[in-house]
């Protein structure tokens, strides 16, 4: 059997983070592992410092259960580098070479309006963006 994933970002704001990530992929705020009530109670659990809480955090998920849960957690130090490992978000990939262009350019922009950046294109291939912390992504067809 293979193994599940989950990914982990580090922000500086996590909920902005996590309100841009939910737009760009669909995807809703995962309830929190049962039999807890809130993220908040379940956090509780870890006996964290007292100036670290649920608001330092943002939990993600694919509501049809497909796609890996994302976590989105608040650290003091900002993104320095390139990402060693990043998403594409990807498009359909049918018909000709320019309407897949095309499905790839609306795509970029409606996440333009959601918080994230052009960083280069790539005519007819893809299309590296950045989040609203800069953490890098591409925009490219399956």
């Amino acid at each position: 059997m293979a193994a599940t994933i989950d990914l982990t970002f580090d922000a500086t704001n996590a909920r902005l983070l996590g309100e841009f990530w939910k737009r760009a992929l669909g995807y809703v705020d995962e309830p929190p592992p049962a039999p807890f009530k809130t993220r908040a109670e379940w956090l509780a659990q870890f006996d964290l410092p007292e100036d670290e809480s649920d608001e330092d955090g943002a939990w993600l998920c694919d509501p049809d259960g497909v796609g890996p849960r994302l976590s989105i957690l608040a650290v003091p130090e900002p993104k320095t580098a390139k990402n060693r490992l990043h998403i594409d978000i990807r498009v359909l990939g049918h018909g000709t070479p320019s309407e897949r262009w095309e499905r790839i350019r609306a795509e970029a922009a409606r996440l333009v309006r959601a918080g994230g950046s052009v960083l280069e294109e790539f005519e007819g291939h893809h299309i590296v963006m950045a989040d609203p912390e800069g953490n890098e992504f591409c925009v490219a067809a399956t």
